[in-house]
Formats: structure tokens, C-alpha cells, sequence
């Protein structure tokens, strides 16, 4: 029997649903049942009737399954040569020809350090561009559905394993020192970006005409019906020339085909042609 044809799966999906707003048909069967076992496994339970007990008697298992749910694994600077390109071959060119007004967007920010890398990836450029003083003109819409990883993102303050894949100076420029070995994002970095609760499933994105869409390793975990649509929306969203990053095993499906042109093929950049 499937999850989807356990009676007791059905229980708890409307429970999770119910609570969250979370949309669990739309995740890949197979992942959504490894992901809820992580925690019927830390609960003590074997089936999915009794998990729902659990739920009904322990408030507070249900922030603990949303955050298993969610995608939260990240750090700063996460795969360099995608950076690289990015810094290298795009932002020079959106940033000239807008005098700095680029409007990105994180979308599934986890706990910030996606949206962060941007903003200090950008002030890199502008840096080499000469034009520094144009780092108030970025905007960054940073969403993510899990309310702790928001907080995490509005602290921004990280431990130094959030680095571990960034170039120490990039990071001793922007960020200071905080308690306990940990390092803080400065505050103009911090003023760019914007951070808001947002379902990917059903809610629509924060505004249009992004100049940049970073959405990497999170539709994978969807169905191909999801995929499509959530493609197809960041198409949407996206202005003329602008670019759609997604992570290096991810890659356009369904009508989004025939409104992104594939750009870099190793780091799975897309640009929106017309």
C-alpha cells in the first residue's frame, strides 16, 4: 500500500495541512515519506495513525515536522563556480546597464544565506565597477515557508560552518564579529534584502520583473505537475534578459521551455528571451 492509500496518511496529511496550509500531494511520494519517517522514527511510532496522535497531543512536533518538510541546508557561497559565473558573466552587465537597480529574488532562502550571498556578490562587482555607492539600489525579496529559518535570516548572524565555502576575505569585508565565534552580516548588506513568510505552492511571488531568480535545490522535491507550474511562474516573474539559476540537477520543464533559453549549462542559468 502507498502513503497515498494508507487511510492513516490521509489523516495526517489533512492535519498537516490543516495546520501549515502545506500542500503535501505536491511533493514527490517517496520524499514526503522519508521526510515525515525522520520524525515518526524520533517519535517512537511505527505507523502513520499513530504519528497523528502524536500531533494531536504535542503541539510543538508540528514545527519540528514542518522544519523536516522544509529545505534548509545551505551556506554561503553554496557551489563557488556557480558564484563565479554569475559574478563574472551576468551581474556586470544587468548592473551597468540598470545603474544598479537590480531586483533579485531568493526564492526558498532557508535561513539567508542565499539572499546574503547575493547582496555581497553584487557589492563585489559594484566594487570592481567603481560604483560602490549603488548598493542601496539593489532590492532582494527573500521567502522561505519555514518561519524559524526567517528568524535565523533576520538575525544574520551565522556560525563559521555557514562559510565554509566562501572566499575568507569576501567574507571578513561584510559581515563582523559576533558572540561565540560567530559572524554578523553588516547592516547595509541587511537593509537590501527583504524578507517575507511565502508558500512557493500557493502564493504567488512578492512583485514581477526580477532581474534575477535564484531557485536551486528545492523543485526537486516536488511532483512534474508542480514543477511545471512553479516554472512556468518564475518565467513569468522574470524581466526581458533576465536570468533564472536553479541547482545543477534541476532543469526546465513543461512551457517554461519556450520562454527561457538556456545559457550556462554546468551552473543551470536560464534567461528569459524577448
Amino acid at each position: 500500500m502507498t502513503a497515498g492509500e494508507d487511510p492513516g496518511f490521509a489523516q495526517l496529511a489533512e492535519r498537516i495541512a490543516g495546520r501549515t496550509g502545506l500542500d503535501v500531494g505536491a511533493y514527490k511520494d517517496r520524499c514526503l515519506r522519508r521526510r515525515i519517517a525522520v520524525r515518526m522514527r524520533a517519535c517512537g511510532v511505527a505507523s502513520y495513525g499513530e504519528y497523528v496522535a502524536i500531533l494531536d497531543t504535542r503541539p510543538a512536533e508540528f514545527d519540528l515536522l514542518l522544519d523536516a518538510l522544509t529545505i534548509n541546508v545551505t551556506r554561503f557561497f553554496r557551489n563557488p563556480e556557480t558564484w563565479a559565473w554569475v559574478g563574472a558573466e551576468a551581474l556586470p552587465r544587468l548592473l551597468l546597464a540598470r545603474e544598479g537597480r537590480l531586483r533579485a529574488w531568493s526564492a526558498g532562502c532557508a535561513s539567508g544565506e542565499e539572499p546574503y550571498t547575493i547582496v555581497m556578490l553584487v557589492a563585489e562587482v559594484l566594487g570592481r565597477l567603481h560604483h560602490p555607492d549603488w548598493l542601496p539600489r539593489l532590492h532582494v525579496d527573500a521567502t522561505d515557508l519555514d518561519r524559524a529559518s526567517l528568524d535565523t535570516a533576520s538575525a544574520a548572524e551565522y556560525p563559521p560552518a555557514a562559510f565554509s565555502e566562501a572566499d575568507p576575505a569576501v567574507i571578513a569585508r561584510w559581515t563582523d564579529p559576533a558572540e561565540h565565534g560567530r559572524r554578523r552580516v553588516q547592516a547595509p548588506l541587511r537593509a537590501v534584502v527583504h524578507l517575507r513568510r511565502l508558500d512557493l505552492l500557493r502564493e504567488s511571488a512578492p512583485q514581477s520583473a526580477y532581474d534575477l531568480i535564484f531557485c536551486r535545490n528545492v523543485i526537486i522535491y516536488f511532483d512534474r505537475p508542480t514543477q511545471e507550474r512553479l516554472m512556468d511562474g518564475f518565467a513569468a516573474r522574470l524581466a526581458p534578459d533576465g536570468l533564472l539559476v536553479l541547482g545543477k540537477v534541476e532543469t526546465i520543464l513543461g512551457a517554461a521551455r519556450q520562454r527561457l533559453q538556456l545559457v550556462e549549462p554546468r551552473e543551470r542559468v536560464y534567461r528569459r528571451a524577448g
